[in-house]
């Protein structure tokens, strides 16, 4: 993981409406923190930020030393569980894992030997061969985590 640095952050929405007035925010390699407040005050709008799904408004955000403003969601290496665990109907779960740790670029062993650990720590081996309406709503949950956390992502963000 890396240190996460978020400085003067702000995010506006149409009709001027403020999501996120003047957040700064550094969370250290290897630390956990959670964003805890009422429906509305921005909690999800910052991890939409963090992650490159919402444009920062105002403010500099840093991955490790890197600033990533600019950077397209696909090159910050972020990784987001989403709070709606909405799961693509592949023939199997494992290929969700697979995808990726393939569109990242790695060797079919290594890509086996993640999805194993993860698939270990989660719990969730016996449910792999599955499809999506098979499973109850915590393995739908741990799947989504799963398929975040094979990534090997420099931040990891649950919604």
């Amino acid at each position: 993981m890396a240190e996460l640095r978020l400085q003067h952050i702000h995010k506006t929405y149409k009709g001027n409406v403020e999501a996120v007035k003047d957040l700064n925010l550094t969370i250290k390699d290897g630390e956990f923190i959670a964003l805890l407040g009422p429906s509305g005050c921005g909690k999800s709008s910052t991890l939409r930020m963090i992650v490159g799904l919402e444009e920062i408004s105002k403010g500099e955000m840093y991955i490790g030393n890197k600033l990533v403003n600019k950077l397209e969601p696909k090159d910050r290496n972020v990784a987001l569980a989403f709070e709606t665990y909405a799961l693509p109907p592949p023939p199997r779960f494992s290929d969700t894992f697979f995808f990726a740790r393939r569109a990242r670029t790695r060797p079919r062993p290594e890509i086996e030997k993640k999805v194993g650990e993860v698939a270990r720590i989660l719990d969730i081996t016996s449910i792999l061969g599955k499809k999506p309406a098979e499973l109850g709503g915590g393995e739908k949950q741990r799947v989504s985590l799963a398929r975040a956390l094979v990534r090997d992502p420099d931040v990891f963000l649950m919604d």
